[in-house]
Parts: C-alpha cells; sequence; structure tokens
C-alpha cells in the first residue's frame, strides 16, 4: 500500500511537471516568436527612435527609423498587421532605413494592454474607422515636418494595414506612393477616385481571399485614371514578409520575401 501511494505520488508530480512545461511553451513562446526580429533590430547601426504625437484627445506612440545619408529623405509611413506594432513591423522599420528612407509606424493601439496575438487583433478589429484615419493624419503631419524629411510622403502596409494603406492612399492627398501588401484590395468607384499616387501591390499566391479583390481594384483603377501595379508572388502564403523572414522559413515564402524585396528597393528610390 505504501509503495501504491508513492508511486501515485511520483506520477502526480510527472504530471504536474509536464502541465508546467506545457505552459512555458503556450505562454512564453509567442513572447519569444519574435525574437530573430529583436535581435536584427538591436544589432543595426542605424537610429530608430519613439515619439509622441497629437491626434485629437490620445497620444500614439509611433517608431521612426532615420537612414545614415548626408541628404533629406522621403518618408514612409508604415501601417503595421493586425497584430499589432510588432518587434518584427518595428524591423521593417529598420530595413526601409537601410534603403535610404525614413520610416515612422504608428502604434494604433497605443493606450492599450493585450495577453496575446488574438488580443492585439480583437483590439484592433474593434478600432473606430475614424479613429484610424484620425492617427494616420496625424502621423502623416508628423512626417512631413520631420527635419530630415524632404517632404516627400509614401505609405505602405502588411495584411490588415495592407488594405488600409490601399484605403488611405484615397484619403490623403500628398502621398506620393503606396505600396499595399496583401491587404484587400477597394471594392467601389469612391473608395478609389481620389488617389493622387500609383499603388502597388505584393500579394502571395496562395491567398485566394484577398487575390479575389485584386481584378475588381484594377478594373476600378483603370476606370478611374489611376496607376495600380499587382504582382502575385506564385507558391507562397500570406504574411510571406514576415514568414520569409524567419530563420525556418520555407522557400516559397523567403524566395517570394526576397523578389518583394528587389521590387520594392526600386520603387523607393524613384521616390522623389
Amino acid at each position: 500500500m505504501t509503495m501504491s501511494r508513492s508511486a501515485e505520488r511520483t506520477r502526480l508530480k510527472v504530471i504536474l511537471s509536464l502541465a508546467g512545461v506545457i505552459f512555458v511553451l503556450i505562454y512564453v513562446a509567442p513572447a519569444q516568436a519574435q525574437e530573430w526580429a529583436k535581435a536584427r533590430l538591436n544589432s543595426s547601426p542605424r537610429h530608430g527612435e519613439w515619439a509622441e504625437i497629437k491626434s485629437g484627445d490620445r497620444t500614439i506612440k509611433a517608431f521612426i527609423v532615420y537612414p545614415e545619408r548626408k541628404d533629406k529623405a522621403p518618408v514612409v509611413l508604415v501601417i503595421h498587421e493586425i497584430f499589432g506594432l510588432t518587434d518584427w513591423v518595428r524591423g521593417l522599420c529598420d530595413q526601409l532605413a537601410e534603403n535610404g528612407v525614413i520610416a515612422i509606424a504608428p502604434d494604433l493601439l497605443s493606450g492599450q494592454t493585450f495577453a496575446d496575438a488574438d488580443g492585439a487583433r480583437k483590439a484592433i478589429s474593434a478600432l473606430p474607422e475614424s479613429q484610424i484615419k484620425a492617427e494616420l493624419d496625424a502621423t502623416s503631419d508628423y512626417a512631413l515636418k520631420i527635419p530630415a524629411g524632404n517632404g516627400t510622403l509614401a505609405v505602405c502596409g502588411f495584411c490588415w494595414g495592407g488594405g488600409w494603406a490601399f484605403q488611405y492612399a484615397n484619403m490623403n492627398s500628398k502621398l506620393k506612393a503606396a505600396y499595399s501588401f496583401y491587404g484587400t484590395a477597394p471594392d467601389e468607384q469612391a473608395k478609389v477616385a481620389n488617389i493622387p499616387c500609383p499603388v502597388y501591390g505584393f500579394y502571395a499566391g496562395n491567398d485566394e481571399r484577398v487575390n479575389v479583390t485584386i481584378p475588381i481594384a484594377q478594373d476600378l483603377m483603370k476606370r478611374a485614371g489611376k496607376k495600380y501595379e499587382p504582382v502575385v508572388y506564385g507558391g507562397a502564403g500570406h504574411g510571406f514578409m514576415r514568414e520569409g523572414e524567419k530563420p525556418d522559413a520555407n522557400e516559397e515564402n523567403r524566395h517570394a520575401r526576397d523578389e518583394a524585396w528587389a521590387r520594392w528597393k526600386t520603387l523607393l528610390k524613384q521616390l522623389p
């Protein structure tokens, strides 16, 4: 009987130990999921800083990275994914600066806290469109006043932010270019009528939910006399700019990311 109780206690300890391991894997792994992005950012020679921007009654935070160049540079407004202003998005800002532009990414969840990526997704989904536009406007105004900027403003966005980049191009007459990465495209003529600049699309081959919106937008942009150049990267999945950068990225996503960056670098050099 004594041995039986001892064996039971041992079994219970093993179960609790395994439960602890599972807990760590579940709750620690997501926090470490972008350590590779943070490591790259921390080793960057470029200057990155946080700014506070007033938008109505709110004060939002924005992350800015400056290129290493002697002359003034264009500014690219970066609209983050539905997961918020992650280390990867901040690292993307650094990569933009590496290619000669000032990158500024507003945290559209400024003042909010959430436990995980799903919490961030729900929080962003609940944001009023009027608030998002106001904060993008406030960031744009701030960006155009950056002393190191040359007065040129472009916008880019990824996933949820990619849809917003296309949408915001119709809301800001000061934009010189828009880069939409795997975001849904507009579906009404009124949503493209005021676009003042070229829109460049970057899409994944395995992303039909998004890609089904491309032909509609092509027709709308053509009828409005606007320039829209979508490119679909075959074999890649949604989010390939992030997924293709991971150390364990699959070949399709890695290749799509490399191809997209090559194209984007050329387009960035064309900014006035």
